[in-house]
């Protein structure tokens, strides 16, 4: 068993980035997810693994030191809040045309605009639908959990590295700052440049050595027929993600007849409403995606064709996941939406009276 401790999610979600032996983070303070870059601060890696943590003058800077550390095959990330994460968007677009690994984390609140500090989901549509210009996609993990924010650190530098593409972990305002023991796992080493190459391959500019040409890392090519197979190139890649990499939890769904489908925090608290809807009889399943990109369509479309009676999404949102789960449902059942917003956390008792309302009783 790792080492143990009570730790805060923005807290724990820094001290895996040093365990997970990364390389680089370069960041700028908002609220709700300061206190990553606080503690990296504090905790002063570099003594402990060499770890260069620096606080660029603005998301903008930041996000483009992650482009270019990562063209170097070093594990570099970042972390904001939703503001930040949208000035940080033409650059996630560049390091997703350009190949490159990296990892960012996003612990979300309310908008739009500047809107409020508190937590929130409204940033589905960005994070799983490109969120930058062009033809990109991220591989996006959602924890509910401390523990998972950091289990996902390690898990998203793997993927990003496997694919070559940038993964965003998209927690919230509650799980960022709530507080949780967590299990944390044992100190990974970092690799050196020979390592990086034998593990991942030979295209990171790590110095041109005799034995190969010159590595050039870019998202520009002003030949259209090039950047046209470059795209059929990377949704050769996504295709492939969507087939290997879905990542999804069912609770009590064997014999449920009702299904909330819900993530991070929201799913959280749908937990209890399977409780209580049990409690009175009722039939209930969650369906939590753990992965946003890619989408479980296909254990959702799995319940549908064993005669699931209806799909409740429960967001802090306006209603953006739901589209998801229309795609999978493709109307062959009944699918409505409960959401709070502005910072508003649902509470079980609504859900389950929305649950009974709109899918059961409408």
């Amino acid at each position: 068993m790792g080492e143990l401790k009570l730790m805060k999610g923005n807290e724990a979600i820094a001290e895996a980035m040093i365990r997970a032996g990364v390389d680089g983070y370069f960041g700028y303070p908002i609220t709700p997810q300061s206190e990553v870059i606080e503690y990296l601060t504090a905790e002063q890696p570099e003594k402990r693994t060499g770890m260069v943590v620096l606080q660029a003058e603005s998301e903008v800077a930041a996000i483009n030191m992650l482009y270019g550390g990562a063209a170097t095959g070093k594990k570099v990330c970042t972390s904001s809040s939703s503001p930040g994460i949208s000035l940080m968007q033409e650059g996630i677009s560049y390091i997703a045309g350009a190949e490159l690994p990296a990892v960012f984390v996003n612990v979300v609140r309310g908008g739009p605009g500047l809107g409020t500090i508190q937590p929130s989901q409204s940033d589905y549509f960005q994070s799983t639908k490109g969120g930058g210009h062009g033809d990109y996609r991220l591989i996006v993990l959602a924890p509910s959990s401390v523990q998972e924010m950091v289990d996902f650190v390690p898990l998203a530098f793997d993927l990003a590295f496997k694919y070559r593409n940038p993964a965003l972990i998209l927690s919230d305002g509650v799980i960022g700052q709530m507080m949780e023991k967590v299990e944390l796992f044992d100190q990974m080493p970092r690799l050196t440049d020979e390592e990086i190459i034998e593990k991942y391959g030979d295209w990171a500019t790590t110095g041109k050595p005799a034995t190969r040409e010159r590595n050039i890392i870019t998202s520009l090519d002003l030949d259209s027929s090039k950047q046209e197979k470059h795209n059929h190139k990377l949704g050769e890649k996504y295709a492939k993600m969507t087939e290997e990499e879905v990542r999804c939890e069912e609770i009590n769904c064997d014999d449920a007849d009702y299904f909330l489908v819900a993530y991070g925090s929201s799913a959280r608290i749908c937990q209890k409403v399977v409780d209580l809807a049990r409690t009175e009889g009722i039939k209930v399943g969650l369906i939590r995606p753990i992965t946003l990109f890619p989408y479980p369509y296909k254990v959702i479309e799995k319940h549908v064709e064993n005669g699931a009676k209806g799909f409740l999404s429960v967001e802090m949102s306006m209603g953006q996941m739901i589209e998801d789960v229309h795609l999978a449902v493709k109307g062959r059942a009944k699918v409505e939406f409960y959401g709070r917003v502005g910072g508003m956390i649902p509470n079980p008792e609504d859900v389950l009276d929305a649950l009974k309302q709109k899918i059961i009783g409408g």
